[in-house]
């Protein structure tokens, strides 16, 4: 019941905001499409949610969970209201896989490591608004705001892994997919030049995808649910065209 509620309650967060979005708009409205090329950064392990699963793999797999580190690319429409607020629908892609080897066991006879591939995928959509205190007609226009994101994700384990018997060696492709909701923080400066501007920003994520139960993903201690810890942060390079 907790859980339906939180869910309700960003989804409609996530509709007023796209419904002021998309109503009608005054016809000095500045818009913007934005497009941004740049990296995101996984929440790091003593941050992550105490059930991630890559939390859990660690115990037993040798990777890092900065091995998740990768590009990303979006897109975003950006409606200017007044002179000092923007409001926004935008949408990413990331994706990226780490390569982890298990701690403690090895293929008899040659010695070679025991890997798998973890990969993760995640599609934010966004809505946000932001506040934009020197304005929007100087040099320069610094802005910081906030919204709401729901995340498609997937997440997949696969390769070869010690059996419960830690004597059986299995080959397996171990899959999970959802989306889950979550807030999202802003920040950054563009520049104008003429219809064009470009800029830098770095945006923040919060969100947890449940893992499904009957693909064996690690689960913390006492608990049988897993889970995956889409929280982290996207730094990139914008240029956006302005009308």
């Amino acid at each position: 019941m907790r859980r339906a509620m939180k869910t309700a309650l960003h989804a409609c967060a996530l509709s007023l905001v796209v419904t002021a979005v998309m109503r009608p708009m005054p016809a000095a409205a500045q818009q913007t499409i934005n497009f941004s090329i740049g990296g995101f950064s996984p929440r790091a392990e003593d941050a992550r949610n105490g059930q991630d699963v890559l939390v859990q793999d660690r115990s037993f797999l040798l990777f890092n969970v900065s091995d998740l580190n990768g590009a990303t690319i979006g897109g975003e429409w950006l409606i200017g209201l007044g002179n000092n607020f923007d409001a926004g629908l935008g949408i990413g892609f990331y994706q990226h896989t780490a390569l982890a080897a298990d701690r403690f066991n090895e293929f008899e006879g040659t010695g070679d490591p025991i890997l798998a591939d973890l990969k993760l995928r995640v599609v934010p959509f966004n809505a946000t608004f932001r506040w934009l205190p020197l304005g929007r007609h100087g040099a320069i226009e610094p802005y910081v705001g906030g919204g709401v994101g729901v995340f498609g994700w997937r997440y997949s384990e696969t390769g070869d892994f010690v059996a419960d018997d830690n004597v059986t060696i299995i080959h397996g492709n171990f899959v999970g997919s959802g989306s889950a909701s979550g807030p999202v923080v802003v920040g950054g400066l563009r520049v104008p030049l003429g219809s064009w501007s470009i800029g830098g920003e770095l945006k923040y994520q919060s969100a947890v995808g449940e893992l499904p139960s009957n693909q064996g993903f690690a689960t913390a201690p006492g608990s049988s649910v897993a889970k995956i810890d889409l929280g982290g942060l996207t730094y990139s390079f914008t240029l956006g065209v302005r009308f």
